[in-house]
C-alpha cells in the first residue's frame, strides 16, 4: 500500500472535470484514483508512460512496409502529391 500523506488541490476546467467524472464512472474507480493513475502514466518515462514522443512510437519505427524505398528522404514530396490527388 502506498503512503497517501501528501495532498494537493487542483482546479479543473469544466470540460476536464467532466472527462474525469466519465473516466471514473467507466472504470468504476474514484476520481482520486483516476488522477493518480493518470499522473503515474504521464510521469513514468518510456513505454509504460508517456515519456518523450519518440518513446511512444519507438515500437512502430521500421514496422511499416510502404514499398517506397525513398519515403524517409522524400516524405514531403509524397505528402504533397497525396494531398493534390485527394482533391
Amino acid at each position: 500500500m502506498h503512503d497517501m500523506s501528501d495532498q494537493i488541490t487542483v482546479r479543473l476546467p469544466k470540460e476536464l472535470n467532466q472527462a474525469l467524472e466519465a473516466a471514473a464512472r467507466r472504470s468504476g474507480r474514484r476520481r482520486s484514483e483516476v488522477i493518480r493513475l493518470s499522473l503515474v502514466a504521464f510521469l513514468t518515462p518510456g513505454p509504460a508512460g508517456r515519456g518523450q514522443p519518440i518513446d511512444r512510437v519507438r515500437g512502430l519505427i521500421g514496422s511499416l512496409e510502404s514499398e517506397i524505398p525513398d519515403l524517409a528522404e522524400n516524405h514531403r514530396k509524397y505528402i504533397l502529391e497525396s494531398l493534390k490527388n485527394a482533391r
